[in-house]
């Protein structure tokens, strides 16, 4: 392989997965019980990258202690960007470490070897200044779109909204060095140094763009209903649909229904119901009788007995009491000052939040970080970061 190394970006916050990233970045959310960038590392070590540079920021600790500075054999390097100033400005922290042609990845999108694979194939040649990963999506207008003369990118868009725009840029890039001095002379725009319009101005100065066009898994998650789709096309691609780490406990009583994974150390007490479509973190609890299902249930959490959980996604360390109610469905969400309508969330329980018995819960709800909420209480809307409910 011509590009030994991969740059990955991994600095930002990911506001709009608010609370569910108050303690730590978007990359380390969980999907099947990994984070988010330790997929993309899976990937990057199965194409074949030898070295991988990792720019951080927000909440950097949380990357370096997890991952070290070894994945699987291939070196991990960090590069700190203190002020997050935009995706290009990101790129230009690894630069003194990096030689040559290098490929950028983001750490919070999922993109499968095979459109990684073929930028590399695409851009060896050494022609051309930069080549990018391009799939068909109806998506493209809310994301980055693309457009192509046979394979030679003509237009880029960031977010146009609206159009018809059918081709998306899969944030897989693969740049001859010379990129670093593209995007050190594109101008900031309210504070931030953009990747795409380094690249704009890159193809309006006459330089040879590529798109490699492929069909395979891209998947962003911006929302946290995300996360729960996310998880479902990961687990409908397993080759196992029922994953049990060796040291979980299942009641032989429980019922697991696939796809399913269920984290180390985690008790399925006799009764309870998980799955479909259900991924149980390390050390977690599912009580008597519970019934989780479409949910994320992140580590160190506690569902009590007698317990529903429908399109629900938790953080860590969340306790859920007996007998507590999360309705499933679609509803009006509240993300920051937006409402995203007829979006399918039961609700987000973030860290440390704990919902004491026979709560109810509406779709759509979203309990921040430590809240805690009183007995037989019935929760609609947001309940701010370390809010007492009593009623």
């Amino acid at each position: 392989m011509s590009i030994e190394s991969a740059v990955v970006l991994a600095a930002g916050e990911g506001i709009r997965l608010r609370p569910l990233t108050k303690y730590r970045p978007k990359p380390m959310l969980p999907v099947t019980n990994k984070p988010i960038l330790q997929h993309v590392f899976d990937t990057l070590v199965e194409v074949g990258f030898t070295e991988i540079h990792v720019v951080v920021g927000y909440r950097s600790n949380r990357v370096q202690e997890y991952f070290g500075f070894d994945y699987e054999g291939v070196p991990l390097t960090y590069h700190l960007q203190e002020q997050q100033l935009g995706t290009g400005h990101a790129v230009l922290q690894s630069q003194e470490d990096v030689g040559g042609s290098f490929l950028v990845v983001n750490g919070d999108q999922l993109v499968s070897p095979d459109i990684v694979e073929a930028v590399v194939e695409g851009h060896s040649d050494g022609t051309q200044l930069a080549t990018i990963g391009v799939v068909e999506s109806e998506m493209a207008p809310q994301y980055g779109a693309v457009s192509l003369d046979g394979d030679t990118v003509t237009e880029l868009v960031e977010k146009p909204g609206e159009g018809n725009y059918r081709l998306l840029n899969a944030g897989v890039y693969a740049f001859e060095d010379d990129m670093f001095d593209v995007i050190s002379a594109t101008p900031s725009v309210d504070g931030e140094q953009s990747l795409s319009a380094a690249l704009v101005n890159a193809i309006a100065d006459g330089e040879v763009v590529r798109g490699v066009k492929r069909k395979g898994l891209w998947r962003d998650a911006t929302y946290p209903w995300d996360l729960l789709a996310l998880t479902g096309e990961m687990l409908d691609r397993s080759n196992e649909q029922i994953r049990i780490a060796p040291s979980a406990t299942i009641d032989d009583d429980a019922i697991i229904r696939g796809p399913v994974v269920v984290g180390s150390d985690a008790v399925v007490a006799p009764g309870a119901v998980v799955g479909p479509y259900s991924t149980i973190g390390r050390n977690s609890f599912i009580g008597c009788n519970a019934v989780v299902d479409n949910t994320i249930v992140d580590e160190d959490t506690r569902i009590g007995p007698n317990s529903t959980l429908v399109d629900c996604v938790t953080g860590v360390n969340t306790d859920i009491g007996a007998g507590v109610t999360i309705e499933g469905g679609n509803a009006d969400v509240r993300i920051g000052n937006q409402i995203h309508e007829d979006t399918q969330l039961g609700a987000v329980v973030a860290d440390r939040a704990k919902l004491s018995g026979g709560v109810s819960v509406s779709p759509g709800t979203i309990v921040g970080s430590g809240a805690t909420v009183a007995t037989g209480v019935s929760l609609d809307g947001v309940v701010d970061e370390g809010a007492e409910v009593v009623r």
